[in-house]
């Protein structure tokens, strides 16, 4: 018995060292959240998921101050109730809940809009559950941190005006659109193209070309992906491609 008590114990070190502790929670400033909401183009029809969701803010401004429907996601049960105690008082409890749960395995396909303000290793993390999961469309704003290798569709720097507690005097934002999936080749008859894509980066024909969600575009080519299908016009004429 002495002897497992003394394996038990050397071996708790060890598995200390492999859990990864919980984030610091680390408020977004007011304009900051707002700035967050507006690059995303956040409306009345959005469904607002904010991953690691802490006090409920914005959430809420999404509800108060862009008529959104929010889903905050939170893994301290005791910030959940505050963020549910804090909608009730902003009239908005009708348009946003707020639940208990893990960022990496909570369901994310139904928002439009996804915003995080979450340490590297986590968005290195959800990285690849973002493609996955997430329709194409999908805007995805991040406070601070990037992802690698994804480029942002657009980044800016908001300069704070009033202090903030755990902040410097500038916070930089990044935006991200889900594109569509469409690396392959692609047939009409007569025609076909093959596309290479790295995110939001693709190639027809070894020519840069563009995607934003599921619109994309080529030279004398304009058009949109639905599943198998690039619907659109070249050079005036009505195209279908399917691969």
């Amino acid at each position: 018995m002495k002897a497992l008590i003394v394996l038990v114990a050397a071996a708790l070190p060890a598995f200390a060292e492999n859990i990864e502790p919980p984030p610091p929670l680390i408020t977004t400033p007011p304009q900051v959240v707002e700035r967050m909401l507006a690059l995303a183009g956040v409306g009345p029809g959005d469904l607002v998921v904010d991953l690691g969701s802490g006090d409920g803010r914005i959430v809420i401004a999404a509800a108060q101050k862009f008529g959104a429907r929010g889903l905050g996601i939170e893994l301290d049960a005791a910030l959940v109730e505050r963020s549910r105690e804090r909608a009730r008082e902003a009239k908005v409890a009708d348009r946003v809940s707020f639940v208990q749960g893990d960022v990496l395995t909570a369901d994310l396909s139904s928002a439009s809009v996804v915003t995080v303000y979450l340490l590297p290793g986590l968005m290195g993390r959800l990285q690849g559950r973002f493609i996955d999961e997430l329709a194409p469309g999908t805007r995805i704003v991040s406070h601070a941190f990037g992802m690698a290798g994804w480029i942002p569709d657009r980044s800016e720097t908001v300069r704070l005006t009033t202090r903030h507690p755990g902040q410097g005097d500038e916070s930089t934002l990044h935006l991200w659109i889900v594109p569509a999936q469409v690396r392959g080749v692609w047939r009409a008859p007569g025609i076909q193209v093959r596309i290479e894509q790295n995110y939001q980066r693709i190639e027809v024909d070894g020519a840069p070309a563009k995607i934003s969600g599921r619109d994309i575009a080529w030279p004398d080519f304009k058009g949109r992906v639905e599943g198998n299908r690039i619907v659109g016009e070249l050079a005036g004429r009505p195209l279908e491609l399917v691969r």
